[in-house]
């Protein structure tokens, strides 16, 4: 059977959006079938249906979720990803010191609660993504792709 990811992303710069881009594109090269939605059209239910879930979003101002992303997290803790394998990859601006990219964090702990594995460490990236992010997020791709298929 394939193994199915679903690749969530909230962005107002771009930048998570170019994440996402990324690792869905790292995804479907190792063979899986990737699903990609902006964070407010995603309805959390859609989790349930996928093997490797993997959410990008951005920190707002001093720490922040994204707003048009509270539904979906509040929603995280009503379900049971047990089994599940979780990915949680975002950009943010260094510029905001020990608020950046602290939703990647939240993210993390949410789906965690709700059951789903860790399966790659989370990836925090300053701005938009250069070279090196990249390779990062093909990495974190592949960690993701080993864990849901052990």
């Amino acid at each position: 059977m394939m193994t199915k990811a679903h690749v969530v992303y909230a962005t107002i710069t771009g930048n998570n959006e170019d994440v996402a881009d990324i690792v869905t594109e790292g995804l479907e090269d190792l063979g899986i079938n990737v699903t990609e939605t902006e964070i407010s059209q995603t309805d959390a239910e859609e989790l349930l249906d996928t093997d490797i879930i993997v959410i990008c979003p951005y920190t707002y101002d001093e720490g922040n979720l994204p707003e048009e992303g509270m539904d979906f997290y509040d929603d995280l803790a009503n379900l049971d990803l047990t089994g599940k394998i979780f990915g949680v990859a975002g950009s943010g601006d260094v510029f905001y010191e020990e608020f950046y990219n602290v939703a990647v964090d939240a993210f993390a702990k949410a789906l965690q609660e709700a059951g789903a594995v860790a399966g790659a460490p989370n990836v925090k990236i300053n701005l938009d993504p250069d070279e090196n992010d990249i390779k990062i997020l093909d990495t974190f791709s592949k960690q993701l792709v080993q864990s849901a298929t052990k």
